[in-house]
């Protein structure tokens, strides 16, 4: 199974995991998250999330989620990456999770596309839809 690992501003990682929980009724193995605040210096928690991330992969690799893409917990983020083993998407959101949790077991590049559509298909509209 592919670990995940959130990396993201404040407790904002925490939170999305708390409401997978809620909508899993369950906290899913192989998750973690490390939330960076406007003190830290990143390249400080590059060492941190090297740690958190071996505590989440199992050898099948990681999908790394973070928030913005070009800020802080993104530049942190982009420094474990590894192609093909460790993977990174920005823009994450509940639904974005929730489809990553749910396809992990289908391989990194289904992972990364199923992941990524879900995050951009959870958001509409709602008069339109």
């Amino acid at each position: 199974m592919i670990g995940i690992l959130l990396i993201t501003h404040g407790s904002f990682g925490e939170a999305l995991v708390q409401n997978a929980c809620h909508v899993l009724n369950k906290r899913p193995v192989q998750v973690n998250q490390l939330g960076v605040s406007a003190q830290d210096d990143p390249l400080d928690l590059l060492p941190l999330a090297r740690q958190m991330l071996e505590l989440v992969d199992n050898g099948d690799g990681v999908l790394v989620l973070t928030d913005i893409f070009g800020a802080s917990p993104a530049n942190l983020a982009i420094k474990l990456l590894e192609p093909g083993r460790i993977e990174g998407l920005t823009g994450v959101n509940l639904p974005m999770l929730l489809r990553a949790l749910t396809y992990r077991e289908k391989g990194m590049e289904v992972l990364l596309q199923r992941a990524r559509d879900g995050g951009r298909d959870g958001v509409f509209n709602m008069l339109e839809h």
